[in-house]
Parts: C-alpha cells; structure tokens; sequence
C-alpha cells in the first residue's frame, strides 16, 4: 500500500510541475509560485482545521532548521517553473529522480557514512541514457 501512495505522490509531483509551469507561463514565475503557495496553504489549511491539527494539544514550533523545506520548496517551484517549458516533462522526471537519488545517497553518506554504490550506478546510468538522447534528439533538430 505503501508503494501505491509513493506512486501516486510521484504522479502528483509531475502533475503539479507541468500545471505550475503553466501558471507561471500566464502569470510569471514569482507570481505563478506565490499561487501555488496559497493554493497549498489554503488546503492545508481547511484540512488541519477539521481534522483538529490546529488545536492546542502536543503542538510546538519545529526547529529552526526545519522551516527551511518552505524556503527549499519556494526555490524549488521557482526553477521548476522556468525549467519545463524548456524541457521535455520524460526528461524532468528522469532529471528529478536522478537528482533524488544523488542527494539521497549525499544524505546516507553525511549520515551514517556510507552510500550505495549500486544505487549511484544506476543513477549514473539513468543519467546517461537522458544525455544520450537529449543529444540524439539535438542532432535531428
């Protein structure tokens, strides 16, 4: 069940590039991520307020360090949005998932210092087979 939610958040994520994208081409990119904020803020909103996550109860403020995701997310959204007009969506979603797993393997080496040598290889491949025929495809045009 697990694996069926991670595809589907995946799905998703595509989804709200290539409709965030859009919006930027209308608005402007700043514009165009302020909206994708305030959309996601507004949900997240309504949800936590009728689930009862707002109440008092076992909340704290997280770690400074924590609130960085947002900044993280605000750049991420940014570049996003002037990226995919540009790019093939297959290529952003094989770039994503091999900048996924880089910084994942980044992590379990800062962590607990050692990395996945068969992980970083297949990265590297997937990597390479995007280069090999973004170049392909440059040479037909």
């Amino acid at each position: 069940m697990v694996y069926i939610f991670a595809v589907l958040a995946g799905a998703m994520v595509i989804l709200n590039m290539s409709m965030n994208a859009s919006l930027a081409g209308k608005l402007g990119v700043f514009r165009g991520t302020f909206v994708n904020y305030l959309v996601g803020l507004s949900l997240i909103s309504a949800v936590a307020l009728f689930t009862g996550a707002f109440l008092p109860t076992g909340w704290a403020m997280p770690a400074p360090q924590f609130l960085l995701g947002g900044v993280l997310g605000v750049i991420i959204v940014s570049a996003s949005n002037v990226v995919i007009p540009k790019i093939p969506v297959v290529y952003i979603t094989a770039l994503f998932f091999v900048g996924q797993i880089f910084a994942g393997l980044i992590l379990d080496f800062i962590r607990f210092g050692r990395g996945d040598w068969a992980k970083l290889a297949g990265a590297a491949l997937v990597l390479s087979g995007v280069l090999v025929n973004a170049l392909q495809g440059a040479k037909k045009a």
